[in-house]
Order: C-alpha cells, then sequence, then structure tokens
C-alpha cells in the first residue's frame, strides 16, 4: 500500500466488509482479461459468499483461476474543494470455489439474514425451493487489506 497513512487495522477493515451492500468481485479469463463483477454477498467466519446462477462469464473464468480479488467500497463523500474523497475500502483476495450441502445452505442463509432479516422464514422457504436452481460460491480469505481516509 503506497499511503500507509491511509491504512486501517484489520478490525476496522473486517467491519466495513461485514457491513457494506456490495463488492465487486475481480477474476480472468483463461485468455487473460480480466472481469469485474458487483455482487451482494455475506461473510461467515473467515469466507465470503455469493449466489451466482448456473452458468456464465463469472464461472467460466472462475473454473480456470480460483484465484480472485474482493473488493468493497463503505462510505463515501466528494470534498469537490479540496479535489479529494472522504472513503473507506477494503480489498480482500483469496481462492473461490462452489459450494455444496450444508455448507451451501449456510451461505444462502447468510444472505437471507444479512438482507432480508424481515422476511426470514420467507428467505428460509425460497431457499428450499430455489437451490436447485443456483449455485453458492465460497471465497476463502487469504489477505485483507483496507484503508481510508477519514
Amino acid at each position: 500500500m503506497r499511503r500507509k497513512d491511509r491504512s486501517i487495522t484489520k478490525d476496522e477493515a473486517n467491519y466495513i466488509l461485514n457491513t457494506s451492500e456490495y463488492g465487486v468481485l475481480s477474476t480472468v479469463s483463461k485468455n487473460g482479461k480480466p472481469y469485474g463483477i458487483p455482487l451482494s454477498y455475506c461473510v461467515i467466519d473467515n469466507s465470503i459468499y455469493f449466489h451466482s446462477a448456473l452458468e456464465g462469464k463469472k464461472l467460466e473464468n472462475i473454473m480456470n483461476n480460483q484465484i480472485v480479488s474482493f473488493c468493497v467500497v463503505g462510505k463515501t463523500k466528494v470534498l469537490p474543494a479540496k479535489f479529494s474523497t472522504i472513503y473507506e475500502s477494503v480489498i480482500v483476495d483469496g481462492s473461490i470455489e462452489e459450494s455444496f450441502g450444508k455448507d451451501k445452505e449456510l451461505g444462502l442463509t447468510g444472505l437471507v439474514t444479512k438482507y432480508s432479516i424481515d422476511f426470514l422464514a420467507e428467505g428460509l422457504e425460497y431457499i428450499r425451493n430455489a437451490s436447485d436452481k443456483t449455485k453458492v460460491l465460497k471465497l476463502t480469505i487469504t489477505n485483507l487489506s483496507g484503508k481510508a481516509r477519514k
């Protein structure tokens, strides 16, 4: 990190990661072309869970290379007169793979809990009915870093 004065603690970075609404997953195709896609996610233990369609570019890229990067941006405020921005962000590196069985259910339940807690019963029923129509991906975090301008 070039600006060491903007570095934040692991606890601060984990807080931002856990409370942000979405992030961008970055993958690479077998031809070396980068691909970033915004996704909803949840964090459980040292892993980030995403739901996915059964096919697509994201999955093709992951099958080619399981090493990925994930970035979230927390609160921001543009400071026009200072030509700058107050911001907080986190970047995660890790390996991603498809989840199955109880781990898949854990990821889907985590997503429902994060985004639809007031509809938990309905969400759990939705999971039971749609589980075979979705994949769940699990990114195991190997590195996490954050920075902020406060």
